[in-house]
């Protein structure tokens, strides 16, 4: 994370594109970065995509360590939480997944009551208590070219679905795929290699 760094993301503006939504890797995932992978799209344009994992963690960081790093001393009573893998694309860049009502110039709305903060500010604010009141902190993310992801979708190796900020948010991790592919009224049961996109 950077002291004045912003996101390189963009919302979506045009229909079509995925931004604010999520991506529920298929069971036939060949890239095992990805296996059960429930991604949450922070953007989606002509010039590519760019997301993050919700439902893996950063190995055993954890926010206070990580603040520990950083050289940021916690106020008590400020609740720990995980460190997510946000996705194999620069791990030592951070970023935060939250609320709207944490806002800042370098803030991007993204979904409906969703937004994303990469600068080192949100952090500092979640470590004095300041902080929105739902968050997902994230090392690295995951990134598409141009077209990439939309021939990913078109080989069947994730679907989409709809985000809400309880699914988003929900720290078990474990259950997050499982409650992804409810979301569309499927079952990792029913799925196959050969089955197409919602």
């Amino acid at each position: 994370m950077r002291s004045s760094d912003s996101a390189e993301v963009e919302g979506s503006t045009e229909s079509g594109w995925l931004a604010g939504r999520i991506l529920i890797a298929m069971p036939t995932m060949a890239d095992p970065r990805f296996a059960r992978a429930v991604v949450y799209l922070c953007s989606h344009g002509p010039e590519g995509a760019m997301g993050l994992v919700i439902n893996r963690v950063y190995g055993e960081l954890n926010f206070r360590g990580l603040l520990g790093q950083m050289g940021i001393k916690p106020v008590a009573g400020v609740p720990d939480m995980p460190v997510h893998f946000g996705g194999p694309v620069d791990p030592a860049r951070g970023f935060v997944l939250h609320t709207v009502d944490y806002s800042r110039h370098d803030t991007l709305p993204v979904g409906d009551n969703i937004a994303l903060t990469a600068t080192v500010e949100i952090l500092k604010a979640l470590a004095n208590g300041e902080g929105p009141q739902r968050s997902l902190l994230a090392l690295g993310y995951a990134g598409w070219g141009a077209g990439q992801l939309e021939a990913e979708l078109q080989t069947n190796g994730w679907l989409v679905a709809a985000a809400d900020e309880d699914l988003v948010f929900d720290p078990d991790l474990e259950s997050k795929w499982d409650q992804a592919l409810a979301k569309l009224g499927v079952s990792a049961m029913m799925l196959s290699g050969d089955m197409g996109h919602a």
